[in-house]
């Protein structure tokens, strides 16, 4: 039995950046991404309606993300300008086997103070209308402590309203100024306000020390939450809801070239397919033949026509 969906438009919660991801002649290719903004793109590629909230600047680049998310059919209302501040900017290092490395230029992006400007009351009374609220660790790790409270108290009132939340931990050391204690305490705080979990093992090894996906299964079932999907990489992921456990295997053999935004596309190909009715284990399914389609192009958002025929099904 899948839970049940209120009517109404999904919610990504977080920041979208500037991305300079260098390409094969080690030049770099302007683009935009975050981790719930490429969540919200593959979801709306999913025919899911979708909003971002977040806050941007009122410069060309902050305007070219608000354009690159009405190209992707993301609805804008809730992405809000703060005259005179800038976005933050990342830079993308790949490997030749697709492995990435992150440098970040963030620290006074205006997204660090969504639930603290004069529209944060607007935001979670949208919220509060919302089917489904999406959000991160790293959207976590942008906000002081009265912009957490602010945000946790809009997720309670969401849910009151039918919301369901989905949280994906994406644990970044850096984002939490090397504080594991600090993000294991607001961390747990949040995953006590989700229905559903989508953590990445490797994550939770590193914040929690879990030794495979029993253990991570076990601790947020702990916490209250009711349905979890740890992606395991290559392996590909284990669910555990609806009374069932298993492995889903990932796609073997495949060209990596750029894992940029794999666990994103995996949590929009699964919250899709869920939203749809189907069973976790064929959501993990989706989540998996959609990421696998991401980590063979370079950057977070993929051209469409590359994921059309998974999206499309």
């Amino acid at each position: 039995m899948t839970f049940p969906w209120k009517s109404g438009r999904a919610i990504c919660v977080g920041e979208c950046m500037v991305e300079l991801a260098r390409g094969d002649d080690q030049r770099f290719g302007l683009g935009y991404g975050g981790d719930t903004f490429n969540t919200a793109v593959y979801l709306s590629r999913a025919g899911v309606a979708v909003a971002y909230a977040t806050a941007v600047g009122d410069d060309p680049y902050s305007a070219g993300i608000v354009q690159t998310a009405r190209r992707e059919a993301v609805d804008t209302d809730l992405i809000v300008t703060v005259p005179g501040r800038l976005p933050g900017l990342y830079l993308i290092e790949t490997t030749p086997d697709g492995e990435r490395t992150f440098w970040y230029w963030r620290d006074r992006a205006p997204a660090r103070e969504l639930f603290e400007l004069a529209d944060a009351e607007r935001i979670a009374d949208e919220l509060r209308k919302a089917s489904l609220v999406y959000f991160s660790g790293i959207t976590l790790s942008l906000y002081s402590e009265r912009g957490l409270e602010r945000f946790a108290a809009a997720l309670r009132a969401a849910r009151q309203a039918g919301a369901l939340v989905a949280m994906d931990s994406n644990y970044r050391p850096r984002g939490w100024g090397q504080n594991p204690e600090r993000a294991r305490s607001v961390f747990e705080r949040f995953w006590r306000l989700a229905d559903i979990a989508m953590p990445t093992l490797e994550d939770e090894r590193a914040l929690w020390g879990d030794a495979d996906e029993q253990t991570t299964v076990s601790r947020l079932r702990g916490l209250g939450v009711r349905e979890v999907a740890v992606k395991l990489g290559p392996r590909g992921a284990f669910v555990a809801a609806e009374g069932v456990e298993q492995l889903v295997p990932a796609d073997k053999g495949l060209r990596v070239v750029d894992t940029t935004a794999a666990g994103d596309s995996f949590n929009a190909g699964y919250l899709a397919a869920r939203r749809a009715g189907a069973s976790s284990v064929d959501a993990a399914r989706q989540g998996s033949r959609l990421a696998s389609i991401v980590i063979q192009h370079r950057g977070a958002i993929v051209p469409a026509e590359a994921t059309a025929a998974v999206l499309s099904d």
